[in-house]
């Protein structure tokens, strides 16, 4: 599972109770490790332990870099310094949570100790200001269930920005001439989102083969497994070169500090190896290194921010839309040759040969069914966008390859945004419902989201916690 570090920055103001803004600061700080939430903390800066002075806050500043926080928490345990919370999160740039207590009733003389919503009011319209995107959950108490979930989705929502923000891409060969729809734009990529790729040539994946084949301890213990999870049927020089191209990807990342790769996975590489790449990016799409088929770069980065949504918890599966169902009018078959994941598999998996090629290293299996989560990352003339939305497994005919049936909700809404643009016949899937995590990860990273069942009100309706 991922691990985030929030900086914890409870705010006040004077005009309102200290000490009962104290306590509730105190009583979200055992929540959150109640909820085994890792934080930093201001009590050794603040005497109070509260963020509502500016020479406290350029301290909370210089700790919360040195800590290398990941998102920034501010609960308004009074109203609060709304000045001091735009200042301190323009500085620290990490996705900001704002959420404040409900307040009690007025006592009997009329005395309200805390007013914490109305500082939210004030603290929005700061942050707006500064020019600072936010996440806001509902004021409410801390027993809520609302609470809970909210702080969870946030969580996921930093661990996906943090993904995105640090994403370098090892591409291996240029795209196949026949998929112009997988081009990119490099330079526009590293300029917008500090996207990196490492492009090495075929020919240097062939020697890093050859190398693997020669240490012989990597590629043995590939076999092994894959003799132990897979019903092989290819010959044991097959299967190696298999396990060597698998070692050998995973060296090649692990030289060039990659997260992810994009593979031209036919017909130039056939040519050098004589099998299809699916198996070998089967195996390392399971171990959270995932790689994409027609070094198609947007779907890579698709993949990281889908797992970077599911906390790392599940693997992702790349898939084409290819057909529609031919019994459920909202039904659509995703397949491909054989790059998904085991963990993803409803079936014992066939190393084998593919749909449309006569080389050997495919992999067959029907995937399990249950609720998912598919999104694009994708965009053209300077703009970049997230198709996403649910959709559910159902039962469909057999195919060739790794391929699951699913129905949405509107499949004809869905297939004209596909076609429309900016988007391409690929897609990522998880088996988890991240759909309101990458919503609103969206405004941190300077991306469009896209529903595809244009549900935007209830996404962000469940966002904040109502």
């Amino acid at each position: 599972m991922a691990h985030i570090k929030l900086g914890f920055a409870p705010t006040r103001r004077s005009i309102f109770s200290a000490p009962d803004a104290v306590r509730y600061a105190d009583l979200t700080r055992q929540k959150l490790k109640a909820m085994h939430i890792d934080f930093e903390d201001i009590t050794d800066i603040s005497e109070d332990g509260l963020l509502h002075d500016d020479a406290d806050r350029i301290r909370i500043v210089e700790k919360f870099k040195a800590a290398g926080i990941d998102g920034l928490f501010v609960p308004h345990t009074n109203f609060g310094t709304e000045y001091e919370v735009a200042r301190l999160a323009k500085e620290m740039n990490v996705p900001v949570l704002l959420w404040g207590p409900r307040d009690e009733r007025p006592d009997e003389n009329g005395i309200r100790l805390r007013d914490s919503q109305c500082g939210l009011f004030a603290t929005g319209k700061v942050l707006r200001r500064f020019g600072v995107p936010f996440t806001y959950l509902t004021n409410c108490r801390l027993e809520d269930e609302a609470f809970e979930r909210g702080l969870k989705n946030f969580i996921a929502v930093c661990n996906v920005v943090k993904t995105f923000r640090h994403i370098r891409i090892l591409q291996i060969g240029p795209r196949p001439f026949d998929f112009w729809s997988t081009m990119c734009n490099e330079g526009e990529l590293l300029e917008k989102f500090n996207i990196q790729l490492a492009p090495v040539p075929l020919s240097e994946l062939v020697q890093a083969m050859g190398h693997a084949k020669q240490e012989q301890k990597e590629v043995r213990s590939v076999m092994d497994y894959c003799r132990q999870t897979f019903d092989i049927r290819v010959s044991d020089d097959q299967l190696e070169n298999i396990a060597a191209l698998k070692t050998a990807v995973r060296s090649l990342a692990d030289r060039y500090g990659c997260s992810a790769g994009a593979i031209q996975c036919w017909n130039a590489l056939q040519q050098e190896i004589g099998i299809m790449p699916c198996a070998a990016n089967s195996l390392l799409n399971e171990e959270g290194f995932p790689v994409v088929c027609e070094t198609d770069i947007h779907g890579a980065i698709t993949a990281l921010m889908c797992e970077a949504a599911g906390m790392d918890e599940a693997r992702t599966f790349f898939a084409d839309w290819t057909v529609r169902h031919p019994d459920n009018e909202n039904g659509e078959l995703l397949q491909h040759c054989g790059p998904w994941p085991v963990s993803c598999a409803a079936e014992k998996p066939v190393i084998g040969y593919p749909l449309a090629f006569d080389y050997p290293g495919a992999v067959e299996a029907k995937a399990k069914q249950g609720e998912m989560t598919l999104c694009r990352f994708d965009g053209d003339h300077g703009q970049y966008s997230l198709l996403l939305g649910n959709a559910r497994g159902i039962e469909g005919p057999y195919t060739k390859g790794t391929y699951v049936w699913v129905e949405v909700k509107n499949w004809k809404r869905l297939e004209a945004k596909i076609v429309e643009g900016p988007y391409i016949h690929h897609c990522v899937g998880i088996h988890k419902d991240v759909v309101p995590v990458l919503y609103e990860a969206c405004k941190y990273i300077g991306v469009t989201p896209d529903l595809y069942d244009n549900n935007d009100e209830e996404v962000r309706s469940w966002i904040r916690g109502e």
